[in-house]
């Protein structure tokens, strides 16, 4: 069992956490994954995704976009991997994994409350290494729209908004 929320300790530590349980959520371990001091709620989303190297798990904190790898043997996250570029007002990502190794990380941006926005997207390779595919559709994302993120199995990924 897999789950991933945003803390809210002290009304000031929005912490993202990561549980997992080897015995169908008899017991879990907990993780932070990144630390945030915020005195606000800030309205974020989380999401998974299987693939060939593990569990993707991804992420919002601070306006910037990120994704690791949860190693199914050990339940642990690797190398956490933030989108490139300037990171303002990023959020709601979405992840998915290829069988070649590939991760796609999706993300909304200037979303808020009653308020659509954008959507853009980056390609990492099987290292994490940002690849020459990405992008970014302005004002696209519906009020209180999402998107998400499929690898198909002939290869190559879709993006659903």
């Amino acid at each position: 069992v897999y789950v991933l929320y945003r803390a809210a300790t002290a009304n000031v530590d929005r912490d993202m956490m990561l549980l997992t349980s080897r015995d169908q959520g008899a017991s879990f371990q907990g993780t932070r994954l990144h630390r945030w001091k915020l005195n606000a709620c800030p309205m974020s989303s989380e999401s998974f995704a299987e693939s060939p190297a593990g569990v993707l798990a991804a992420w919002e904190t601070r306006g910037q976009v990120y994704y690791a790898t949860v190693d199914p043997h050990t339940l642990t996250a690797g190398r956490i991997i933030g989108a490139p570029g300037a990171a303002e007002d990023r959020k709601h990502p979405a992840v998915a994994g290829s069988a070649r190794g590939e991760t796609l990380l999706v993300w909304t941006e200037g979303t808020g409350w009653q308020k659509g926005g954008s959507l853009a997207w980056q390609l990492f390779d099987r290292s994490g290494q940002p690849m020459a595919e990405h992008g970014r559709l302005a004002g696209v994302v519906p009020v209180w729209g999402l998107a998400t993120a499929v690898a198909r199995p002939g290869g190559g990924f879709t993006i659903i908004y």
